[in-house]
């Protein structure tokens, strides 16, 4: 996630009442990270919102505030049923994760003791912190959920410290209602963070009144905040066997831009940058012609890559012309940038990479 502006069609931790109304609103902003609580509506109407939420090309998420147990695999069962692109919040992991893992939803929990409704969290610091290790350790957890500025205590830190703590996506959840900590959000590494109440009560400042002018202020916060941003991106790099000269050179002139950042690459391609520029984190997948473009496919299928940079070669035919279609389709549907050029690349990099990892 490169710092995902998600919106929640929720007030006080519930769906509100005309969610699908302001569903259309949301769209006309821009919005394409759109979620709901799993309290508010009844299941017929969540259903028609998150079909709505595909439909329209967006990413659909759940987050559930249900406090006891049996409301909560309730709602991980309602999460399946409804087919949502992402599960946020609640508390029992191991329990959720036996209904979830053999959905492809991605599944978000809450570290920490959460408490009310609406929602806080509780406790020390260093107990929520080892508490979001446990939970990234778990096969079928995906990434936390954050309750971030519903913590009573050193806010910034805390985001840091769990998003140092483990080696998978924070959302920042609970109270976002300023340009500054979106901000601070984005600098202590989170990869996303949820706004609901505070943009339904249009409280940011915004060049036009209604929902779709909070929409769109929200997003340019976002893409201000992206730039300071200190989460690790995750890049896939591949290359046709002629223009892997071309992918070399360009991975050596933004060495420094991608020092800290993960790169993913098809089997050939992998060794080559490793050889290229020594340090960079490089994880080999297999050859192209072995199955990589596939794993490379599954990867964006599954919204774990920032971006795709396929140096292609148009002027000559290739075996894999139908595997490099099929990661375009994959990319266009799943709304992940795709570079095919140096000069595509290039935008890529400098929108995408932060200014942390700026030569």
């Amino acid at each position: 996630m490169a710092f995902d502006f998600i919106l929640m069609l929720t007030a006080e931790d519930r769906t509100i009442p005309d969610a699908r109304a302001r569903l259309d609103e949301a769209l006309e902003g821009g919005a394409r990270h759109i979620g709901f609580k799993d309290v508010g509506l009844p299941f017929d109407q969540l259903r028609a919102l998150a079909q709505a939420i595909r439909a329209a090309g967006g990413r659909s998420y759940l987050e559930v505030v249900s406090l006891d147990a049996d409301s909560e695999l309730a709602s991980a069962r309602a999460a399946v049923d409804l087919d949502v692109d992402c599960l946020l919040g609640g508390t029992r992991a191991e329990a959720v994760t036996a209904i979830t893992r053999h959905h492809p939803l991605r599944y978000y929990p809450f570290p920490g003791r959460v408490t009310g409704h609406p929602s806080v969290l509780e406790g020390p610091a260093e107990a929520i912190v080892d508490g979001a290790r446990r939970l990234a350790d778990l096969e079928h957890v995906h990434g936390l959920d954050l309750l971030a500025y519903r913590y009573a205590g050193d806010v910034p830190g805390l985001m840091a410290a769990v998003c140092a703590a483990v080696d998978k996506p924070v959302i920042m959840a609970g109270s976002i209602d300023r340009e500054a900590r979106v901000t601070e959000a984005a600098m202590a590494g989170a990869a996303g963070f949820t706004v609901g109440t505070a943009a339904l009560a249009g409280a940011f400042p915004a060049e036009g009144g209604g929902f779709a002018a909070q929409v769109r202020a929200i997003l340019a916060i976002a893409a201000r905040a992206r730039a300071q941003s200190t989460a690790p991106r995750r890049l896939a790099l591949s290359a046709h066997d002629t223009r892997k000269p071309q992918l070399r050179a360009w991975v050596a002139r933004h060495a420094a831009r991608l020092r800290g950042h993960r790169l993913i690459c098809t089997g050939e391609t992998g060794r080559m940058i490793q050889q290229a520029v020594p340090g960079l984190s490089v994880q080999r997948l297999q050859r192209g012609a072995r199955g990589g473009d596939q794993q490379l496919g599954a990867l964006i299928a599954t919204g774990e890559l920032d971006a795709v940079v396929f140096f292609a070669d148009p002027t000559i035919a290739h075996g894999g012309d139908a595997d490099l279609q099929a990661l375009t389709r994959l990319a266009i549907l799943h709304d992940t940038p795709v570079a095919l050029s140096p000069s595509a690349a290039d935008m890529v990099a400098w929108s995408l990479l932060g200014q942390a990892c700026a030569p």
